[in-house]
Parts: C-alpha cells; structure tokens; sequence
C-alpha cells in the first residue's frame, strides 16, 4: 500500500477544502491516487469543489494586444521569479509589446527579446502561454487585463449585422462578457462544448449524493445538480454578475441584440491566469 504523506493530504486538502482525516481516509481508500480521493470526498459530500493542482508559484504577469480593427488579438503569460519585476514597468511594457508582435507577426521569434530583457532586469524570464485570436466572419476580438495582471481575458463576439460593430452599445456587451469571464472562470461557452465524460462523471457523484432518497426525488436532484454544474462551468448558464444572478448570460446578451435588432453569439474565449500554465 502507498504511503500516504502529510504533503499529500495538504494538496487533496487544498484541492478540496476537506479535513484532514477526511483527506487522509480518501487517499488511504484510493491508494495514493490524488484524483480519484476527490472523486471519493465529493460523493461523501465533504469536498466543496476541486481545485486545480500543482499550480505554478512562478511570478509575472498576463499581457494582451488587440489590432486596431479589432479582428485580431493576443493574450500571452510571462513569467518572472519575483512580484517585484512583476510589477515593474519596465518589465511590464516588454510583455506588451510581445503581445503586439505576436499580433503583427504569429511567427515573430521573440527568444532575442527574451534575452535581452533578462540581461537588462537581472531575473529568469520565461514566455509562457501565448495565444492569437483571428475573427471569423462578422464579430469582434476583445480582451481583460485584471487589476494586478494576474488575470487576462480574450474573447471572440460575433454578429450578424456588421453596423453592431463599431456600435458603443455592442462594445459595453463584449466588454461585460469579458469582465465576467475573468470573474466567474467558466470553463466553456455552452453546454454541448463539455467533453461528456466530464458530465457522465459528474451525474455518478450526484446518483452517490442522492442514494437512499425517495425514487420519485431521485431524478430532480440529479437534475438540479447537473444544472447547477452548468451554471458554474458554462458561460450561457451563469447569472449575469452585472445585474446580480437576475438573469443569465445567455438572456443578457439575448436582451442586447433585440434592442439593437441584431443576433450575437460568443463563439469562444480563453482565461489566463499566471500559475495556471507549464512555462515552455
């Protein structure tokens, strides 16, 4: 059998937010096996959420660069080993303009760039994740830089009508999708873009949480479970935090397009957040 170790039972802990005996018991059942003791601790109803695990400690911060047109865009992570140069402004005005040049060019090689700026701070710099959005078809690339830069938003709108574009009303929008994505972390724009394994997992821990209810109740509080997932994971499905959970995303931008008389669609968004990626 694995040893399990203090080390171990502090990542589930931090992974789930369960005590320690609880933690301890689910790896000690699972033989060490960090994922399936979540799986356990959630159908025991003591795990809040999994979190992420093995999150880089690496400093730096999230960049962005949007083209003027804005039909194109580029969110990119770079890592540095202090908060201080994080905060620097010099170090900050070099993740800007990698961003823009991966905008102008996606195969601009930025090792030079690199280097040069590690010789003039004094720290390891590594560029992490990088991305570039394109539009397709009619829409708009947007971006969200958090306070701090630890956190970045870039996102794809699209529209029917191209007059919407350079619309303020559709700007406000795109810019409220971005500021809730960085807030509410979805995973993913609808619910068909879930990988279904994820789902099918998710209906067994909820069928374990609702073993020994009444038949007759079974079905509904699985149902309310899967909703309830859809509307933390899914963008669609959240409560809009701009007017409080009143409605959801999906309504919001629904409402918008009626009163512009146009269809808009978020057709894909991607969230940085430093820690989160492998430095190449």
């Amino acid at each position: 059998m694995a040893e399990i170790t203090a080390t171990a039972v502090g990542k589930l802990r931090a992974m789930t937010n369960a005590g320690f005996m609880d933690c301890k018991k689910a790896l000690t059942e699972t033989g060490g096996d960090l994922e399936a003791a979540v799986d356990v601790l959630r159908k025991k109803g003591v795990a809040s959420a999994a979190k992420k695990a093995g999150r880089s400690a690496n400093e730096g911060v999230i960049a962005h660069y949007i083209s003027p047109d804005s039909k194109s865009g580029t969110l990119v992570e770079v890592n540095c080993e202090t908060d201080f140069v994080a905060k620097n402004e010099t170090f900050r005005e070099f993740c800007n303009q990698v961003a823009k040049a991966l905008v102008k060019s996606p195969d601009t090689e930025i090792e030079e760039m690199r280097a040069a700026q590690v010789a003039k701070i004094g720290e390891n710099i590594q560029i992490g994740r990088r991305t570039r959005m394109d539009v397709s078809g009619t829409g708009m690339i947007a971006a969200y830089i958090h306070t701090g830069a630890k956190i970045g938003v870039l996102v794809e709108v699209g529209a029917n009508n191209a007059s919407s574009i350079g619309d303020e009303q559709f700007a406000g929008l795109v810019k409220d999708i971005t500021l809730q994505i960085a807030a509410a972390n979805p995973v993913a724009v609808r619910r068909d873009e879930i990988d279904p394994a994820i789902v099918r997992k998710e209906k067994e821990i909820a069928e374990d949480q609702a073993r020994g209810k009444p038949p007759q109740a079974i079905a509904k509080i699985i149902e309310g479970k899967l909703a309830k997932y859809y509307q933390n994971t899914c963008l669609e499905d959240q409560g809009f935090i701009r007017q409080n959970g009143e409605v959801t995303v999906k309504e919001h931008i629904a409402s918008v397009g009626k009163e512009m008389g146009d269809e808009f669609v978020v057709r894909r968004f991607l969230r940085f957040q430093i820690g989160e990626g492998e430095q190449e």
